[in-house]
């Protein structure tokens, strides 16, 4: 299966790595999460594409069901276990995501955390039945507390410039979210680390709303 990166003009080696393994290569400016990634899928000319990002990858259970794929439905949803501080959380354990999906019909959709209009958490939708592929796609996003930080920073700069709905913002609501992850998603049973994410993931509207109320 032929591999399309999309490099926005990363300073590491991605582009040599890439093209040394035989990789098709487009660079292009940043213009945004949701914007690159219907500009990746509109460069797809392949029937199938599977959608995978740099800090993701398969395990080998998922590579053979890919190899062994029928050729019939229009997608496939995969479970996806993100990583933090190099171990899994468990309210991050199994997440369904659709990445696995023909090219005709597929397309990308906007999905902020906050009901803004802004455009990220990016999701893929596609026309047709749907199933299951199994396997975990790994997803190690969060090195370190630090890098965590960083990107919720920016993710809720970029809400708060579009628009949040203020009916989110409230406090009972943030409550009973961090609560629900706590004791129903398994954060309480991670230490530390899990109470702490799920504190920050249920604060988020919060925090949005705040910085839009100093713009």
């Amino acid at each position: 299966m032929p591999v399309l990166v999309i490099d926005e003009h990363s300073s590491d080696r991605t582009r040599d790595i890439a093209v040394a393994h035989g990789a098709v290569v487009i660079e292009r400016d940043w213009t945004g999460f949701v914007d690159a990634r219907r500009y990746a899928l509109s460069q797809v000319h392949t029937p199938w594409m599977f959608a995978l990002d740099a800090d993701e990858s398969l395990d080998p259970a998922m590579h053979q069901a890919i190899a062994a794929l029928p050729d019939d439905g229009n997608g496939y949803w995969v479970s996806r276990d993100t990583y933090f501080c190099g171990k899994p959380l468990r309210m991050w354990r199994a997440e369904r995501l659709l990445r696995l999906m023909r090219v005709a019909g597929a397309r990308v959709q906007a999905h902020p955390a906050a009901d803004s209009d802004a455009q990220l958490h990016e999701t893929y939708v596609c026309d047709g039945p749907t199933g299951l592929l199994p396997g975990t796609l790994l997803h190690f996003s969060y090195p370190d507390v630090a890098s965590y930080r960083a990107k919720y920073a920016e993710y809720t700069d970029i809400e708060a410039r579009g628009q949040p709905q203020p009916a989110r913002a409230n406090v009972a609501i943030a409550m009973l979210r961090f609560a629900h992850a706590m004791l129903f998603r398994g954060a309480l049973l991670d230490g530390p680390a899990g109470w702490y994410v799920a504190w920050k993931s249920a604060t988020y509207a919060l925090v949005v709303a705040r910085k839009a109320g100093k713009r």
